[in-house]
């Protein structure tokens, strides 16, 4: 598992001609960094984790918002179809995405969104179906006798979101948010099909760019550079906090 990623990052300090060397050299000397310094000037790569951070960031701070609320509702309120409705949501995910994509776009195009960063955000506004669903399994563990004590005190609803069940759900909606981080991060295909401009693209869009642009000059220590600076926000992520991660495949089952 580590090799391709050392791999990478010695790649990114050599010359060119050392990438073809065989046998092959896994620790160039002497290391040239200055591919580090080139790749701000041959593509957006700047623009490029602007934009995805700005899509990354909303989605998963707004999008676990109404995740979690949905959840609750769906595990803990009483009102006509809930189970139907939840039922209508899980099976929507057997519906490929391919089939929906040109619907999808023609309604955006439509709506003047393309080329914007619209249609990578507001959809995610609306929550994720795979959060709801383990947040849903999560809250099974709570006793309802929590909620119902909370409205017998006459506390609202919001309240007993936020003073009850947000903070008992906290570890499960870190873990869940963190994992859709790295999800939105690392998406190609939704900004390949919704971005055109170079000054709008997110991040992976701008690291496919450069590799089809200089593949064909050989220049793969510039591609490589580039790389190792995408995945080093996904790498820190994972590094701070992968203990939320691991716990969130401990606590992703129905409690008893």
């Amino acid at each position: 598992m580590i090799a391709p990623l050392l791999w990478m990052f010695t790649t990114s300090v050599k010359d060119r001609m050392d990438v073809f060397a065989l046998p092959p050299v896994w620790i160039p000397n002497p290391m040239h960094f200055g591919k580090y310094a080139e790749i701000w000037d041959k593509g957006p790569l700047l623009s490029g984790i602007k934009n995805s951070f700005i899509v990354a960031m909303t989605v998963t701070l707004v999008g676990t918002f109404t995740s979690s609320m949905a959840a609750f509702a769906f595990s803990k309120l009483r009102f006509p179809g809930k189970n139907k409705i939840f039922l209508l949501l899980i099976a929507s995910l057997m519906i490929p995405y391919p089939s929906v994509m040109i619907p999808q776009f023609i309604l955006f195009s439509q709506a003047g969104w393309v080329d914007t960063l619209l249609p990578l955000i507001v959809p995610g506004l609306f929550g994720n179906i795979v959060m709801i669903f383990f947040l849903r399994q999560y809250l099974a563990s709570v006793p309802n006798a929590l909620i119902e004590a909370a409205k017998i005190d006459g506390s609202s609803y919001a309240g007993i979101y936020s003073r009850i069940v947000f903070p008992l759900i906290r570890p499960a909606i870190a873990a869940q948010l963190i994992l859709w981080f790295m999800a939105i991060w690392n998406d190609y295909l939704a900004p390949i099909i919704y971005l055109n401009s170079p000054e709008k693209q997110t991040l992976q869009l701008v690291i496919a760019n450069y590799n089809a642009t200089y593949a064909i000059q050989t220049d793969y220590p510039l591609i490589m550079a580039a790389s190792v600076v995408a995945l080093l926000p996904m790498l820190i992520v994972f590094l701070v906090f992968q203990k939320q991660i691991i716990e969130s495949v401990a606590i992703s089952g129905v409690k008893g």
